[in-house]
């Protein structure tokens, strides 16, 4: 079993963060930490870390899920009106805006993987995740961790909050996840762009890492397959 998570660029011009787990009889370890630009690159590193009978979960941070051409979808406007006190709804995500997530899914399919949550289902599973209301659920906040936007030293502070947070809460909610020199080197970097995405791709990896510690049975599906699905964490 390979776990990836991947915090996906809607546009061309940025890198993907990309954290893979890796499940041995020995155990579960974060297995390294990726950084490609482009979807050559980001196909070729997730063709090396599968191999022909691989089974995988990838948790992608990104609308792969898109058939409205304007607007948003209605796992958008949902997610607003559930977390919108958290400061925590979604982007609105059509075609237009992000034509990258769903072409990326088709290479994806290329690869056999099929969207959902179902992991009987389908031997290669993705499903689109949602990072802000999953920290909030995950690190027992009252609202986000505001890391992405405002001046560069509030961001930067409150990227060092979201470190502390995650430096407590993964051996609490992942007891069995063993975390080898990458992942705690990564969680005391100090903010750049490479060490947030890096940090987001984790972050993606945890959901799907909780939804497979659980088989779904503590995860919530927002939307449906057709207009687009996000699935969160219940902690």
């Amino acid at each position: 079993m390979v776990l990836i998570g991947i915090d996906l660029a809607w546009g061309e011009r940025n890198r993907d963060g990309m954290c893979t787990i890796h499940f041995t009889r020995d155990g579960v370890y974060v297995e390294d930490f990726a950084y490609p630009h482009g979807d050559d690159q980001l196909i070729e590193e997730l063709q090396q870390r599968l191999s022909p009978s691989s089974r995988a979960l990838l948790t992608v941070d990104a609308p792969l899920v898109v058939p409205n051409r304007r607007g948003s979808r209605p796992v958008d406007r949902l997610t607003h009106r559930l977390f919108h006190h958290q400061h925590a709804g979604c982007h609105p995500a059509n075609a237009e805006r992000c034509s990258r997530p769903p072409r990326v899914l088709r290479a994806l399919r290329r690869l056999g993987f099929r969207p959902g949550w179902d992991l009987t289902a389908h031997r290669r599973v993705v499903a689109e995740v949602y990072p802000h209301p999953a920290l909030v659920r995950m690190l027992q906040l009252p609202r986000i961790i505001k890391y992405k936007r405002g001046p560069a030293a509030s961001r930067h502070e409150e990227f060092r909050r979201l470190q502390r947070g995650l430096q407590t809460a993964i051996p609490l909610l992942f007891p069995m996840l063993e975390l080898r020199d990458a992942t705690p080197q990564l969680l005391v970097q100090p903010w750049s762009k490479q060490v947030e995405d890096l940090t987001d791709g984790l972050v993606c990896a945890l959901i799907g890492l909780w939804h497979w510690r659980f088989r779904g049975r503590r995860s919530q599906i927002l939307g449906n397959r057709r207009t687009g699905f996000i699935l969160l964490p219940v902690i």
